[in-house]
C-alpha cells in the first residue's frame, strides 16, 4: 500500500461525499482516511454470549437471553399504561416492559416461540426486568450475521441529525478496509513484536473495529496502545538525547569556597539522604558539558530551596550568575527573604525584581547584572523582560512549573549565547507516569523525604455540626501562642457568592473570637495588593492570631508559628489544592493540625478526596489518587490539558503499557540512536512519517 494512501481526503471514500465529509470534519475532526481508521470505539456491546435468567447480575450491562414469552398483560399506572410480558427459560423467569408502542408490540409478539432478547436489565421488586428489549425470533437470529461484538463510536447530536449513525460509521469503516485490501504496512520491528507477542497491525485494526471476541479485542487494544505510547516516548527520549549531544552547557567543574563554606558552616540542619541524592544528580549534569534540563519534584516543605541555593552557589563558584523565577510576587518575596537570610555574611549578592519594584530602583539592578557585580536575581515574569540583561547567566531556576508555559523556559534560554542550565522546581507532586509523558524531555529528580524534626500534620474531617468543638480547639491552640488559618473556597463562577461566604464566615468568627482578646486578619482576591500585603504582614509578625482567607494563600506564605489550618466547605476543593493548603502549616517544630469542615451531603468522589487527605500526607500518593479521579488533563491546569490528546491509550489506566513502551524506546535509542540497523528500518520509516504528518506529535508542547 502506498504510505500516502491513508492521507487521502475523507470525501473520496465511497459513501462519504462533500456534505458528509464536512460534518465528519467539524464534529469528529476526520479529514483523511487515517483519521477514520483512528476513530476508536468508546465501548462495545457483547453479542457473543448468551445468558440464562439465573446468571443475570445487577450490573446494568447489556445482556442477551434466549427464552419464550408465556404471558402478556397491560398494567395501569399513574400516567398511562405499561405492557408487561413474562419471559422464561429453563432456569427462571423475568419481565419485559414497554412504555410506548404497545399496540404494535402486542399484535406482533408470538407466545411460546423461542426469542433472543437483548438490552439492559433492571432489578425491581425481586425480579429482573428489561425495558424495550431488542427482540428477534431465534430462527431469524441464527441465520443473521450479527453474532459478534458491536462497537459504539463517539457521536454528537449533529451527526445523528445528519443521519451519520453508529451503523453508518461502521459501514464506512468496512468500505475503508475493502479499499486498503489488507495492505497494512508494519510499524514495529520483528524483535519488539515477537518479544511482546503483538498481533499484526492489520489484525489489530480489524479487531478494534470488528472484534471477533473479547480476547481478540484485548490483543488489538494492547498492540495499538503500545504503539502509540512507544512513538510518544521515542520522540521525548530522542529529544532529550539530541539535546544533550547538541546543546553544550557551561561546565561547572569547580566546587569552590562559596559552596564548601555554605555546606560546612551555614546549612541550618543536616541534609536528608534524598537532598544529597538530588544534589549529586544535579552536580553530575553540571559537570557533563551538556546543558542541564532537570525537573526537581518535592513535596511541600521537603527542602527544595536549600537544593536550589546550593546549585546557585555552584554556578557562582564557577564565575556565573543565577536567577530564580516564581509565579507570584508573594512567592518571589518569600524566596528572596529566605535566600538572603541563608546567604547572609557569605559575600554573595542577591536582588529582587518584580512588577512593583520602582523604576528608580531598577536602574542599579540592571547595571549590576550587566557588569557582573550581582550574583543572584530573584523575581517574577519581570526577570524575563528583554531589557533585563546578564553578564553571564549560567543557571535559571523556575519555581512552580505548572504555572509557567514552555515559552518562559525558552526566554531564559535566550538570555545567553550558550543556554544556561535549567532547573524546574514544583511543589505539586506529579505522578511518575504523568511526569514521564509531560516532561519526558526533562530529567527528573525527586525529594521524597521530609527534613528530620518535622512532625507529620494531623488531618481530621469534621462536619458542620461539630463547629463548637472546633472553635474550642482553636481557642486552646491560640492560648498556647499558636496562629490559625481559616480558608474559604473560591468558585470562579460567582465572586459575589464567595465574597458572601467569606464575609459571613468572618462575621461569625469575629462574634466567637471578639476583640481585644483576639485579632483577625482577612485576605481575599478583591482587595488591593497593598491592603493584602498589609494584612499578610500583620499575620506574619504575629499581630493577629487568625487569618481568614480565600485560596489566595495556597502558594507562598510561610508562618512557622501557624499550627492550625481549617478548610471550610472542604468538599468543594480538589485534592491537590487541599494538599497545598495543608502545607501552609507544619513549618515549625510544634504539632500542626488540618481540619476539613464539610456538610453531611457528600458525593462519592468528595468522600474519596477527604478520606485520602486524612489517611496520608504523602503528596505523591495524593497525586496518584487525584490523577485517577480527575484524569491527566485537569491536573496540569488549562494550558497543559491539551497535551495528552491520545487516540487510544490512557496515561492513567495504561500505566503498565506506558512503562513497557518507555523501556523499549529507551533500549532501542541507546543501542541504535540513528535507527540504522536493518531490523529497525520500519521504525525509522514510521517515525519519519509521523513527524511529517504530525499524527502523533500534535499533543506534545
Amino acid at each position: 500500500m502506498n504510505p500516502n494512501f491513508l492521507q487521502t481526503p475523507i470525501a473520496y471514500l465511497k459513501g462519504v461525499g462533500p456534505n458528509r465529509a464536512e460534518t465528519l470534519q467539524s464534529e469528529l475532526g476526520i479529514l483523511v482516511y487515517q483519521d477514520l481508521l483512528n476513530l476508536f470505539p468508546n465501548r462495545y456491546i457483547d453479542k457473543t454470549q448468551y445468558y440464562k435468567v439465573n446468571q443475570l447480575q445487577k450490573s446494568s450491562a447489556d445482556v442477551q437471553v434466549i427464552g419464550k414469552i408465556v404471558h402478556i398483560k397491560t398494567v395501569e399506572q399513574k400516567r398511562g399504561k405499561r405492557l408487561v410480558a413474562k419471559f422464561i427459560d429453563d432456569t427462571g423467569e423475568m419481565e419485559l416492559v414497554w412504555f410506548r408502542g404497545q399496540k404494535w408490540i402486542r399484535d406482533n409478539l408470538q407466545l411460546n416461540m423461542p426469542y433472543v432478547i437483548f438490552g439492559k436489565c433492571n432489578w425491581f421488586n425481586g425480579v429482573f426486568s428489561m425495558p424495550h428489549p431488542e427482540m428477534e425470533l431465534l430462527k431469524d437470529h441464527e441465520q443473521g450475521l450479527r453474532i459478534a461484538m458491536q462497537p459504539i463510536y463517539p457521536s454528537t447530536e449533529k451527526l445523528i441529525n445528519k443521519g451519520i449513525t453508529n451503523r453508518v460509521i461502521s459501514k464506512l469503516l468496512q468500505q475503508l478496509f475493502e479499499e486498503i485490501k489488507g495492505n497494512f504496512l508494519e510499524t514495529l520491528s520483528d524483535g519488539i513484536r515477537n518479544d511482546l507477542k503483538l498481533v499484526s497491525r492489520l489484525e489489530a485494526f480489524l479487531n478494534i473495529h470488528f472484534p471477533k471476541n473479547q480476547e481478540a479485542l484485548a490483543k488489538a487494544q494492547f498492540r495499538l496502545k503500545f504503539e502509540e505510547l512507544f512513538y510518544l516516548q521515542m520522540q521525548l527520549i530522542a529529544k532529550n538525547m539530541l539535546h544533550k549531544q547538541r546543546i553544550k552547557g557551561f561546565n561547572f567543574d569547580q566546587v569552590g569556597e562559596h559552596f564548601n563554606d555554605f555546606y560546612s558552616n551555614k546549612i541550618p540542619f543536616e541534609l536528608t539522604n534524598a537532598q544529597k541524592r538530588v544534589l549529586k544528580e544535579i552536580r553530575s549534569d553540571l559537570g557533563s558539558n551538556a546543558q542541564m534540563n532537570r525537573l526537581l519534584q518535592g513535596d511541600v516543605g521537603s527542602g527544595k530551596t536549600i537544593v536550589a541555593v546550593m546549585t546557585m552557589l555552584l554556578a557562582i563558584d564557577n564565575g556565573y550568575q543565577a536567577c530564580l523565577i516564581a509565579p507570584t510576587e508573594i512567592l518571589a518575596n518569600q524566596h528572596f527573604n529566605g535566600i538572603s537570610e541563608l546567604l547572609e555574611g557569605t559575600g554573595v549578592t542577591s536582588k529582587l525584581l518584580t512588577g512593583s519594584v520602582k523604576k528608580s530602583e531598577r536602574k542599579p539592578i540592571h547595571e549590576q547584572l550587566e557588569n557582573g557585580e550581582l550574583h543572584i536575581l530573584i523575581g517574577t515574569h519581570a526577570v524575563l523582560e528583554d531589557k533585563v540583561k546578564f553578564k553571564n547567566l549560567g543557571l535559571g531556576i523556575i519555581d512552580e512549573q505548572h504555572r509557567f508555559g514552555v515559552a518562559q523556559r525558552s526566554k531564559i534560554w535566550h538570555k545567553n549565547e550558550i543556554p544556561p542550565h535549567i532547573l524546574v522546581m514544583t511543589a505539586t507532586p506529579i505522578p511518575r507516569t504523568l511526569a514521564m509523558s509531560l516532561y519526558g524531555d526533562l530529567d527528573i529528580s525527586v525529594i521524597d523525604e521530609l527534613p528530620p524534626g518535622r512532625k507529620p500534620i494531623k488531618t481530621v474531617h469534621r462536619y458542620d455540626t461539630n463547629r463548637l468543638k472546633v472553635f474550642q480547639f482553636i481557642r486552646d491552640e491560640i492560648k498556647k501562642g499558636r496562629q490559625v488559618y481559616i480558608v474559604y473556597p473560591l468558585i470562579q463562577e460567582s465572586e459575589a457568592l464567595d465574597y458572601k461566604d467569606l464575609m459571613d464566615g468572618y462575621e461569625s468568627i469575629a462574634r466567637d473570637f471578639p476583640v481585644p482578646e483576639f485579632q483577625i486578619s482577612i485576605v481575599h482576591g478583591q482587595m488591593k495588593p497593598a491592603d493584602k500585603d498589609y494584612e499578610m504582614e500583620r499575620f506574619v509578625k504575629g499581630e493577629t492570631q487568625i487569618m481568614v482567607a480565600t485560596t489566595v494563600i495556597e502558594v507562598g506564605v510561610n508562618v512557622p508559628n501557624a499550627s492550625v489550618m481549617i478548610i471550610e466547605s472542604a468538599e468543594r476543593f480538589g485534592l491537590s489544592q487541599l494538599h497545598q493548603l495543608r502545607g501552609r502549616v507544619g513549618r515549625g517544630a510544634d504539632q500542626s493540625f488540618c481540619i476539613l469542615m464539610t456538610s453531611h451531603k457528600l458525593s462519592t468522589e468528595a468522600k474519596t478526596r477527604l478520606e485520602t487527605m486524612v489517611r496520608t500526607n504523602d503528596g505523591f500518593e495524593i497525586a496518584e489518587v487525584d490523577l485517577k479521579l480527575r484524569g491527566p488533563g485537569d491536573i496540569m491546569g488549562t494550558q497543559q490539558s491539551g497535551m495528552l490528546n491520545l487516540k487510544i491509550a490512557d496515561i492513567v489506566k495504561d500505566n503498565a503499557i506506558l512503562k513497557t513502551a518507555r523501556y523499549y524506546a529507551s533500549l532501542l535509542l541507546r543501542s541504535d540512536p540513528r535507527l540504522e540497523n536493518p531490523e529497525n528500518l520500519t521504525i525509522r520509516h514510521t517515525y519519519a512519517q509521523l513527524v511529517k504528518y504530525k499524527n502523533i506529535w500534535n499533543y506534545i508542547s
